[in-house]
């Protein structure tokens, strides 16, 4: 499990509640507005609107740089409304995942993890039947979005000898 305090987000001073609680509320307001927003039909016309105002206060929520939160929102909550249109609309979610690397202040050596989410989007779309089969696309969606969100951190805590984004070269101490 990769350490929350050696992340960037993790050090800024947050105005109110503790980061690991912030981090989980958020990260619940914001999947449980994308399968509210993925569950609805014409019986409960309400149900996406509840979505969205999920998914946006997720992203209030968490810790991060204001900016960051802002523009994390703005773009995936488009993305998330896609997915009214069925399975093979599901790589809008691939922009949730670039809005989650963005809000966590992931270095950009960890935006390669979201190639992840976007293989698994390609063989959704290419397999996923034309009406229904949301329920189980998602579930492969959301596997592949917790583990490039995984990999992504550890990238960024340096398990993979890269910390913070920065790569050392051979020969030289980390103190330059």
């Amino acid at each position: 499990m990769p350490d929350p305090v050696r992340t960037p987000a993790a050090a800024l001073p947050l105005r109110w509640g503790r980061h690991g609680d912030r981090v989980a509320c958020g990260v619940a307001l914001i999947v449980a507005g994308g399968v509210a927003v993925a569950g609805s039909s014409a019986l409960w016309p309400w149900l996406p609107v509840l979505g969205v105002v999920a998914h946006v206060a997720g992203w209030a929520i968490l810790p991060a740089a204001g900016w960051r939160r802002v523009t994390a929102a703005a773009v995936a909550t488009p993305a998330t409304l896609l997915l009214l249109a069925g399975p093979h609309w599901i790589g809008g979610l691939v922009v949730g995942c670039l809005a989650w690397l963005l809000a966590r202040h992931r270095p950009a050596v960890a935006w390669v993890t979201a190639l992840l989410p976007a293989a698994a989007a390609v063989a959704i779309g290419a397999t996923a039947p034309a009406s229904g089969g949301l329920l189980p696309a998602l579930g492969i969606m959301l596997a592949a979005l917790v583990a490039a969100a995984w990999i992504a951190a550890a990238v960024s805590s340096g398990r993979f000898g890269a910390p913070s984004g920065r790569i050392r070269r051979r020969g030289t101490s980390g103190n330059s």
